[in-house]
């Protein structure tokens, strides 16, 4: 009786336990979510939910009202090129800004900035001035705030919260990112014939006063200096010391280096349409086309979901190599596949494989580099992410000409994985690296 009766009182405590221990179990697997215990953090990552969609909206209305006025897809790509430098170029300079002045102030200018310019693109074009001229000035100058507040964005991220929770802060971020890079472009091929072109300019800088209100709400973020009277320009001699630093610190090297590989070498975006005019016409080309631009951006949102598998590992420059190689197998496989669904899925496991990467890359440029330096590796990080699928297009488009779409893509796919165990092999600080 008495066993009995103590086995009944114990059981109602059992259930409690079992599902504390269910809930912890799932967390180690859904995305971690750590990081928006931090008020801070919270308030900079809630801002970007709203701004990565808008963005997008821009990012769609600029290209497609060029074309409008000219009809020409060649005057769509010198808009793209009127972006490109004024971003590379402010970068590497907006680095060392955000290393040489409070961040947060920085972040107030720039996103000030970025909203102005989204007014004035309104403006031009609830007013029909139906100018190409205008619309790439407004750009560059767009693209140039840019340049300089996504530097100091990231590299505030590191004084928001923990070394330990930098893999699952960048997940969080780059998941937010990537959805937006889904639902903006549906979201404004929707609204586009619903409330006109021009409105999606003014949804892009209304989003932008969120970003700006969370911003007013973060701590001040003022240099960390060796000397409390140093002062620190932001010059060409100091973008020229983010350089040294970086070929003085082997590990940050080799996190750009992997990137450069996996990005340049295996990126076959600029092969998408004639895959689909050609390899995948039975399935339908607008369907093929759409389906392979959305695949890699869908596999990050669903690594991002997922962060919780990968996000509390400590071997960061393990999780980077093994998700480069991941890359580069799962572009072969695509390069390989005669179906439309199953190179829709390598492509899926592609962007879930650069999730991982990115978000290890990131934490590995916050945690290795000194607080006065994290501005502008995340200005050289900028110009690498921006860059270097620019730079895949040309490689790819001429390698496919040549030689085939599939045969340039397994090709490249071969050469990520063959460079970056080559690379991992010959230089061990990558593999030696964890936090």
């Amino acid at each position: 009786m008495d066993t009995s009766e103590s086995s009944t009182e114990e059981q109602p405590a059992a259930g409690p336990r079992a599902s504390a221990s269910a809930r912890r179990g799932r967390r180690r697997w859904v995305m971690d979510t750590r990081p928006l215990r931090r008020p801070a953090y919270r308030r900079l990552w809630s801002s970007t939910i709203v701004t990565a969609v808008g963005s997008q909206l821009t990012a769609v209305a600029v290209p497609k009202q060029v074309y409008d006025i000219t009809g020409s897809s060649a005057w769509v790509g010198a808009a793209g090129l009127a972006g490109l430098v004024p971003l590379v170029v402010f970068a590497l300079w907006g680095g060392a800004i955000a290393d040489s002045m409070d961040r947060r102030t920085l972040l107030l200018i720039t996103n000030s900035g970025i909203a102005v310019t989204s007014v004035l693109f309104w403006l031009q074009a609830v007013t029909g001035l139906e100018s190409v001229a205008v619309l790439m000035v407004l750009l560059a100058v767009q693209q140039a705030f840019w340049g300089v507040n996504s530097p100091a964005r990231n590299a505030s991220i590191a004084r928001l919260v923990p070394a330990g929770e930098l893999p699952a802060a960048n997940a969080l971020g780059s998941t937010v990112m990537q959805t937006g890079q889904v639902v903006g472009p549906l979201l404004a091929g929707v609204l586009i014939p619903v409330i006109g072109l021009a409105e999606l300019y003014l949804i892009d800088a209304l989003a932008l006063c969120v970003t700006v209100w969370a911003v007013v709400r973060l701590p001040a973020l003022p240099p960390r200096r060796a000397k409390a009277t140093a002062k620190r320009r932001a010059g060409v001699r100091e973008i020229a010391e983010g350089f040294r630093y970086i070929a003085l610190h082997k590990v940050l090297l080799l996190s750009f280096l992997a990137d450069i590989i996996a990005m340049v070498c295996g990126m076959p975006r600029a092969l998408f349409p004639q895959l689909a005019s050609r390899t995948y016409a039975s399935y339908g080309e607008g369907l093929a086309l759409g389906l392979l631009f959305a695949a890699i951006p869908i596999g990050a949102v669903t690594g991002g979901l997922f962060s919780g598998t990968f996000s509390r590992a400590r071997r960061h420059g393990w999780m980077v190599i093994g998700a480069v190689v991941a890359w580069g197998v799962a572009i072969t496989g695509f390069g390989l596949s005669g179906s439309l669904w199953l190179a829709v899925l390598f492509l899926a496991l592609a962007g879930i494989a650069d999730m991982v990467s990115m978000v290890f890359r990131g934490a590995i440029l916050l945690s290795a580099a000194d607080d006065e330096m994290r501005g502008r590796m995340q200005g050289v990080f900028t110009v690498v992410v921006a860059g270097g699928p620019r730079l895949a297009d040309v490689l790819h488009g001429t390698a496919g000409s040549a030689f085939g779409a599939r045969t340039a893509t397994v090709g490249g796919g071969l050469l990520v994985v063959v460079l970056m165990l080559g690379l991992a092999a010959a230089v061990p600080a990558l593999r030696r690296y964890r936090v």
